[in-house]
């Protein structure tokens, strides 16, 4: 196994994982779902499936928000943790999730359209309707 770039866990320590591969820039996701589950938006980074080790998994709950993916959770504390496609192409992190510093930025933002009203996002030209 390759060395750990990041290390992350929930608010409570029950869940915790490291990554060994690079992860892309975050994007910022105001789809429904995401401010349903956050009560705000979404941060989320990802990475290769294959390059997420979870060490302490015991109060990790997945919920399938949809046919399309599912969403990873402590029980415990309830830090919302990972997003993962049924396709299994990859997982996404909540950044806020990882021991910092984590050196990402910000790249752009998803599903504008369905943002809350109480809040503004960047010009138009930095919200795409998903990302790929």
């Amino acid at each position: 196994m390759s060395a750990a770039l990041h290390h992350g866990s929930c608010l409570c320590g029950a869940v915790c994982y490291a990554v060994t591969g690079p992860l892309r820039p975050v994007v910022i996701c105001h789809c429904g779902q995401c401010r349903k589950q956050t009560g705000h938006y979404l941060a989320a980074t990802s990475v290769k499936l294959e390059h997420l080790r979870i060490s302490r998994a015991d109060t990790l709950r997945w919920y399938r928000a949809s046919d399309a993916a599912e969403r990873g959770f402590c029980s415990t504390c309830g830090s919302v943790m990972f997003w993962r496609p049924a396709d299994g192409s990859g997982i996404s992190i909540t950044p806020g999730t990882l021991d910092g510093p984590t050196g990402l930025r910000i790249e752009g933002h998803i599903f504008c359209a369905d943002k809350g009203d109480y809040y503004d996002v960047p010009a138009e030209g930095y919200c795409r309707a998903q990302w790929s």
